[in-house]
């Protein structure tokens, strides 16, 4: 009887841990949806559309003496990229060069990711994000501190576009100076 006793006080424990573990493992709500959600957004309706797919805050462009890619007028990645092009290449060489030596040593930038309304709340987040580390990705290989550059995505939170041209605007990664 004794023996029995025990056996079942172990069965339960095992149990208790058992469930209490279960509930340690299961999945929290997608920390990029509940961060970008919450976080007030950038102004970004004054950004310069700088290259194919980039749009720099004035007071970044004008610090640096960022110039525009001769395609710089409608920034765009290609519907569900996140690849930058030559003309991206292009500023981020810029932008890295005033991050590193030039009146933005020392100071931090934000890459924000977006998307356009296409697809789910959650893809449109990730895709955002892919952009934004894109970005990320290609400064650090430039020698960018990565102390100094932070990324998030607004996904399609912001978007505006309503046809294909609308939504390719919406494709991009806008860059600000972070704010303090």
């Amino acid at each position: 009887m004794r023996l029995t006793g025990c056996v079942a006080v172990l069965s339960l424990a095992l149990v208790a841990c058992n469930h209490e573990k279960a509930a340690v493992n299961q999945p929290a709500p997608a920390p990029a949806a509940a961060a970008a959600a919450s976080a007030p957004p950038h102004d970004v309706s004054k950004n310069q559309k700088v290259s194919h797919s980039l749009a720099i805050s004035s007071d970044i462009v004008q610090m640096c003496g960022i110039k525009a890619t001769s395609s710089g007028t409608s920034p765009k990645f290609g519907f569900d990229r996140a690849e930058l092009s030559e003309d991206d290449h292009a500023i981020l060489q810029q932008l890295a060069t005033c991050l590193r030596t030039g009146p933005l040593q020392g100071k931090g930038i934000d890459l924000i990711g977006r998307a356009d309304r296409r697809g789910t709340e959650e893809y449109n987040l990730a895709l955002g994000s892919r952009r934004a580390r894109s970005a990320d990705d290609y400064l650090q290989a430039l020698g960018v501190s990565k102390a100094q550059v932070s990324q998030t995505t607004r996904g399609a939170l912001d978007a505006t576009g309503n046809d294909e041209a609308g939504w390719a605007n919406d494709r991009r990664v806008d860059i600000m100076l972070r704010r303090s």
